[in-house]
């Protein structure tokens, strides 16, 4: 798959967000985008998957079967989170039986199966984003699209979209992706590209990293007290309704669970790295 002098503007006369961009995308390839916000990141992975065409120059060579996960999942559609993805995989040229099990076999491997039978309105942000990704694999995409797609995700479907990013890469697809953790993936990918100015550019391999140590941020609400003995224990801080609390990434999927069982909500996960002998 091949990127030719492609741009990429808004309007006929508007300014061009991305512009002479050349890019190829072998079989077998993972690729990652970097750049700052606003800097075409998204705009470049939405001409690579098909989502917009563009404004000047060619994409050739995209496979057939293309798949793309969004920033932000649209979750109002009035459908079950099994009824939507059953619908895609029928879109995607599954028939009705292998979509339904398929469905399935991505629920689970994400931890969503609970949820299969609720509407996707009714689901948590954690949960939609697992419904997105797993429509994006549903059909074995030999082009796989992620932008910011571990966004929201708990640590175990964190990892377990690493393993599936990687099977489709041995499976022979490529898969292109946007992450704002410089962790994800580390030493998997083939490429690394930058954005910036309007252009794209082959980043250099970065200098080895000092030691660094993992933490997740969790951010949350609706609840009324904090239990005793917290997994962790973690450093927290309310203001007002909301809750963060920063543990240990291996604590984090206990504190999670500590934290639904008193009745808090998950509004968002975030990732931390801390180099050694520098706290934040």
């Amino acid at each position: 798959m091949i990127l030719e002098r492609v741009g990429r503007r808004y309007a006929p006369r508007g300014p061009w967000v991305l512009r002479e961009v050349g890019l190829g995308l072998p079989a077998g390839t993972l690729t990652r985008v970097t750049g700052t916000n606003g800097s075409g990141k998204s705009t470049l992975l939405r001409l690579i998957a098909g989502i917009d065409a563009p404004s000047a120059g060619r994409v050739t060579g995209r496979p057939a079967r293309t798949a793309y996960v969004p920033e932000r999942f649209p979750a109002a559609l009035p459908l079950t989170a099994a009824g939507y993805l059953v619908h895609l995989g029928r879109v995607q040229g599954l028939d009705g039986r292998t979509a339904r099990t398929r469905a399935g076999e991505w629920l689970d491997r994400f931890g969503a199966a609970a949820y299969a039978d609720s509407p996707l309105s009714a689901l948590s942000k954690g949960t939609s984003q697992k419904v997105a990704v797993a429509q994006a694999l549903l059909a074995g995409p030999g082009l796989l699209v992620l932008d910011e797609a571990w966004t929201g995700l708990d640590t175990a479907a964190r990892g377990e979209l690493d393993r599936a990013v990687r099977e489709r890469g041995e499976a022979g697809a490529r898969v292109v992706f946007v992450d704002h953790d410089p962790r994800r993936l580390e030493g998997a990918a083939d490429a690394e590209y930058t954005v910036s100015e309007g252009g794209l550019h082959r980043t250099p391999a970065a200098p080895a990293a000092p030691p660094r140590s993992a933490r997740v941020r969790i951010t949350a609400s609706g609840g009324t007290r904090l239990p005793a003995g917290l997994p962790g224990p973690p450093d927290c801080a309310r203001h007002g309704a909301r809750l963060t609390a920063t543990v240990a990434a291996d604590r984090s999927d206990a504190l999670l669970r500590a934290l639904l069982d008193e009745g808090w909500h998950i509004e968002d996960l975030t990732d931390e790295v801390i180099t050694e002998g520098v706290r934040p």
